[in-house]
């Protein structure tokens, strides 16, 4: 039930989130979502990544995506936790880039507009990674992760009540995130970003 509604400044904001690599998807892990609830039919397993035998190189790029992505998600529950204080250039400096930022100030404008905010933060319940290209123009990893949405509330500003909502799709979300290494916008300096999550069921 999650309405992304973009804001207007859309064309703007685009030109200065970072990345060339602009993915956005719905952000996933809102108390409101609704994927698309068909679960994949492959394994419920799919190549465990202890499996996997990664180089030195892929696990310090592994390393680093999972630490940026964590402070990335954080960002996310701050800005959507206290919509008004939200802001392209915190969610950004936090690793949330190309058309992912976007999506992201889309669901805090939506929230800001009715007067709501999310009350308490998604727990990430694993986050493992499936591939990794370092050969890329932009260096990527992905990573399967797991929401868990069940510590958090749509709440309105003024009375600090629930809002109603229906029955919604669950509370753990299977999401593919994408993490890309490139510069932010003017600069030479790469980092890692989160560029993109896709939804891929329940976990």
């Amino acid at each position: 039930m999650r309405h992304p509604a973009l804001l207007p400044t859309l064309a703007t904001l685009c030109a200065l989130t970072t990345l060339t690599a602009c993915q956005g998807s719905p952000e996933a892990g809102r108390p409101d979502t609704t994927p698309t609830s068909q679960s994949p039919t492959p394994t419920p397993n799919p190549s465990a990544p202890s499996t996997l035998a990664w180089t030195p190189e892929e696990q310090t790029a592994i390393t680093a995506a999972k630490a940026r992505y964590v402070t990335a998600r954080a960002a996310i529950d701050l800005a959507l936790n206290n919509p008004k204080a939200a802001t392209p250039e915190k969610l950004r400096e936090a690793g949330n880039g190309g058309n992912w930022v976007i999506q992201v100030l889309g669901d805090v404008q939506f929230d800001r507009d009715r007067g709501w905010y999310q009350h308490g933060k998604v727990v990430l319940s694993s986050v493992g990674a499936t591939s990794v290209k370092l050969e890329a123009e932009q260096p990527q990893v992905l990573l399967a992760v797991c929401l868990d949405t069940s510590k958090t509330m749509l709440r309105f500003q003024k009375s600090h009540k629930p809002v109603p909502v229906g029955p919604g799709n669950g509370k753990r979300h299977k999401v593919l995130a994408s993490v890309v290494y490139a510069p932010p916008v003017g600069q030479t300096k790469k980092a890692w970003f989160l560029v993109d999550e896709k939804d891929s069921g329940s976990c």
